[in-house]
């Protein structure tokens, strides 16, 4: 908070985040020019995390860590970070250390990688603190950590997050899933799903996502926003 006060104070509009789950949803819904990520959150391994918006094209990241651990600042910078600093911290230093990264990154220009992603039209769906980014293709668990998804269970994420709460057959999903290649997959339903399964349930405990409607097919439960 009073690192925020300081930095509005100085001109510069901030946002925070006690969680990384929280900072993905920002980053998702809104344009940041900069990230000061603090490395020590509690519960949160922070440098998978940070090398995960260097796979997604984050804006640049100054990174943060308690004093005598430069080794994980060390590991940030290797990662992609564009500064790292201990804590505590000279707001001043902090302003200045900023204002450096923003001068530097604005002279390079953003690399292709990044302005694809900034140029994206997104495609997001949310539920039950999950993000889906459809446009490209990652998924995020209520941590803010990427989850790896094949093509095919994509695309079945996909066909439930537009579909909620509607009971969809093996011939819809499919259709709607694998169009024009289902003749490759017609027997694959159940292996996708199973698969899905596996990788949201593991992470949301005894939460049913997916759940089987018996004679009938399969039903997207939680509520999607966009």
């Amino acid at each position: 908070m009073v690192l925020a006060d300081h930095l509005g104070r100085q001109g510069y509009g901030c946002a925070q985040a006690a969680r990384l789950a929280s900072m993905r949803e920002l980053l998702a819904s809104h344009a940041f020019d900069l990230i000061v990520l603090d490395l020590m959150m509690p519960g949160e391994d922070s440098l998978a995390a940070l090398r995960d918006l260097q796979q997604v094209g984050a804006p640049p990241v100054i990174a943060l860590s308690a004093g005598g651990a430069d080794v994980d600042g060390i590991i940030a910078l290797e990662i992609g970070a564009e500064d790292f600093m201990q804590k505590p911290l000279n707001p001043r230093e902090l302003v200045a250390r900023i204002r450096t990264v923003l001068r530097r990154c604005e002279r390079q220009g953003p690399s292709a990688r990044v302005r694809r992603f900034l140029d994206a039209e997104r495609e997001l769906y949310r539920f039950a603190g999950w993000i889906l980014d459809a446009t490209t293709r990652t998924l995020f668990d209520p941590n803010g950590l990427i989850v790896s998804l094949s093509d095919g269970e994509f695309r079945m994420l996909h066909t439930f997050v537009q579909r909620p709460h509607r009971v969809l057959s093996r011939n819809q999903l499919l259709d709607f899933a694998l169009g024009v290649n289902r003749e490759h997959f017609d027997r694959a339903v159940d292996v996708q799903i199973s698969r899905l399964r596996r990788k949201l349930s593991g992470r949301v405990g005894s939460l049913e996502l997916i759940r089987t409607v018996r004679n009938e097919g399969y039903i997207f439960t939680p509520e999607v926003t966009r």
